[in-house]
């Protein structure tokens, strides 16, 4: 990990995308995203531009019958906000399980 002179890593865009044990960790960030932040947030974990990841998914779901937007809705439902320590599928299968 780069030092920084204050001592701590700088607030940015992707200020989220590491895990406080230094690996990272996708998630859905709450800004720059279009839809439900799937393609930005696969962007900044890969550290590419969302435009790229968004034609991707529209071409895969073009070109496949729908399958690139059923990737997009499990993306949705298994990849946790930013912020958030669960994804939305955690969320409700730890309130049926409780």
């Amino acid at each position: 990990m780069p030092e920084y002179v204050s001592g701590h890593r700088p607030a940015g865009h992707d200020r989220g995308m590491d895990a406080s044990d230094g690996h990272k960790q996708l998630i859905r960030p709450r800004e720059g995203r279009m839809v439900a932040g799937v393609c930005a947030g696969i962007a900044g974990y890969f550290g590419i531009d969302p435009n790229f990841v968004r034609i991707a998914f529209a071409a895969l779901t073009i070109f496949s019958a729908g399958i690139g937007a059923l990737i997009y809705v499990v993306a949705w439902a298994v990849v946790p906000e930013e912020g958030e320590k669960a994804s939305i599928a955690e969320n409700y299968l730890n309130k049926k399980r409780g």
